[in-house]
């Protein structure tokens, strides 16, 4: 059986539970990191050296990195659905896969670190207002992309809106004003319709 390791409050073991939960793959999560530890445990480094989660154990396959995780799931388990057949989709998947860490979720990182883990006292609303101010565009730029699509690859799910889907959830969970974005809130409340997405998408941000 897949086994999944890592707190479900974590952003990128909930992309991993998602696409088991998508792909209809059963598996065993194993609460480690954060108030859990268990990161420098011998069997934990054995799995993923960088000492982050998630890792999966899936028979003899180890891997870590979330996105890298989402990928391997799809491919194993939903190819020519969640995991596009065409190199094109594919390509406009990754695409979108990438842009969630190497911006979306950047941008967002100061925000969500003050207002949800950092206590009110000693919180940065500098920061917060920094980070607000980079996210925006970001959002901006989803938000016209989905103007003219279903999903962030087309007309149909993929795995290229899971992690995106809930750096959304994430923003959306924030306690702060935020331009209105109707596309990006369309998108994102059919995510939430998708029998795979309930364990992951009604949790609180935290």
């Amino acid at each position: 059986m897949l086994r999944i390791w890592g707190r479900l409050t974590s952003i990128n073991v909930q992309k991993v539970v998602w696409c088991a939960d998508e792909s209809g793959v059963a598996f065993e999560r194993i609460d480690v990191g954060g108030t859990f530890g268990g990161l420098d445990t011998p069997q934990f480094l054995a799995l993923n050296p960088n000492r982050k989660i998630p890792a999966i154990e899936d028979g003899d396959v180890v891997l870590w990195e979330s996105n890298v995780i989402v990928r391997y799931l799809a491919a194993r388990h939903a190819a020519g659905t969640l995991y596009p057949g065409s190199p094109a989709e594919r390509g406009r998947v990754d695409q979108w896969m990438d842009w969630q860490q190497t911006e979306l979720g950047r941008a967002m990182t100061d925000a969500f670190m003050q207002l949800v883990r950092t206590p009110e006292p000693e919180r940065d609303m500098r920061r917060v207002e920094a980070s607000v101010r980079a996210t925006e565009p970001m959002l901006a730029i989803l938000d016209h992309h989905l103007a003219a699509r279903a999903f962030v690859a087309g007309d149909r799910f993929t795995m290229g809106d899971i992690p995106v889907g809930l750096q959304v959830h994430r923003w959306l969970g924030l306690p702060l004003e935020r331009t209105p974005r109707p596309h990006v809130e369309a998108w994102y409340a059919r995510l939430r319709q998708r029998a795979g997405a309930q364990r992951v998408l009604s949790l609180p941000v935290r």
